[in-house]
């Protein structure tokens, strides 16, 4: 599993940005040729992107292309197939359908092929439209390739009609924030929290990040460097909690070689839900490791 605790949006079309991504500490860097791209600046800005990443760069890299149906979809993912380009996976934005997904995924068959890439690139699904969270569901069984769901903050709120006051409200966020949640756990994917609207690692900003690991989410964007910190912070399992994960799973075992499903420890019934949650832990752990 990649860890995903800290994912930095940066505009594809700021070179001066993108030099600097060796000097940041994120897990996964997010290239965007969308939303942050002006219109007349979406060919230079692939052709930027595709050579930033003919660069040797640490950490994951990734890159939200722009929406399918738009004029410049099919010819990213055509340009990201190159073999030479480092890439772990593609951002689909504004998913509003399986069919989505399927288009980009019969895309990226091809131009893999006929550039010799063998490695094949993922997808992850970022859900940003009405009609995209009510078909969430439909949306994470959609691909083999597909690794995540985001839930994308901005557009929604657009979408919903909501004043930028309501959209910073954390409460209002819980349905999509649930409904998004319990697709990807249902189909085994990872839920990542969209980018808070502001650029400070703020009262607000730490408020939304403690709100997302607590719901149970992998990770979140940032929008500026000094938020990475502390979404890496946050989304780090403590050393007390993966002591304890270990243990857990380490009393379950005996248990269930002794015939038993179920088992005191430290004061609680723990049973198989405790140690799928406490593998997840373990799991999360080692992935901000590598």
């Amino acid at each position: 599993m990649i860890a995903r605790r800290s994912c930095l949006s940066v505009p594809g079309s700021a070179e001066r940005m993108l030099s600097k991504l060796g000097t940041l500490d994120a897990d996964e860097f997010v290239l965007d040729l969308e939303d942050a791209v002006a219109l007349p600046a979406k060919d230079d800005a692939r052709r930027l992107v595709t050579s930033t990443l003919r660069r040797s760069l640490r950490g994951t890299l990734s890159v939200r292309v722009n929406a399918p149906r738009s004029p410049w979809c099919h010819r990213d993912v055509i340009a990201l197939a190159d073999p030479d380009v480092r890439l772990e996976s593609i951002v689909v934005p504004k998913v509003e359908s399986a069919g989505d997904l399927a288009f980009v995924e019969r895309l990226l068959d091809g131009a893999e092929a006929a550039a010799g890439r063998d490695a094949p690139i993922r997808l992850q699904a970022l859900i940003e439209t009405a009609a995209g969270l009510s078909r969430v569901q439909e949306i994470a069984a959609a691909s083999p390739r597909l690794d995540a769901l985001i839930l994308g903050y901005a557009d929604l709120g657009a979408a919903l009609g909501r004043s930028a006051r309501g959209a910073q409200d954390l409460e209002t966020w819980r349905p999509a924030q649930e409904a998004l949640l319990l697709a990807a756990r249902a189909h085994g994917l990872q839920a990542i929290d969209g980018p808070y609207l502001g650029t400070a690692p703020d009262s607000g900003f730490e408020a939304a990040a403690r709100r997302a690991r607590d719901l149970g989410f992998d990770g979140k964007w940032a929008i500026h460097p000094s938020q990475l910190g502390m979404l890496t912070e946050l989304f780090t399992p403590s050393a007390d909690e993966v002591e304890r994960a270990q243990a857990v799973v380490t009393v379950l075992e005996q248990a269930e070689r002794e015939g038993r499903g179920a088992v005191a420890f430290e004061g609680e019934m723990v049973d198989e839900a405790v140690r799928v949650a406490a593998l997840r832990t373990i799991a999360r752990a080692a992935a901000g490791t590598r």
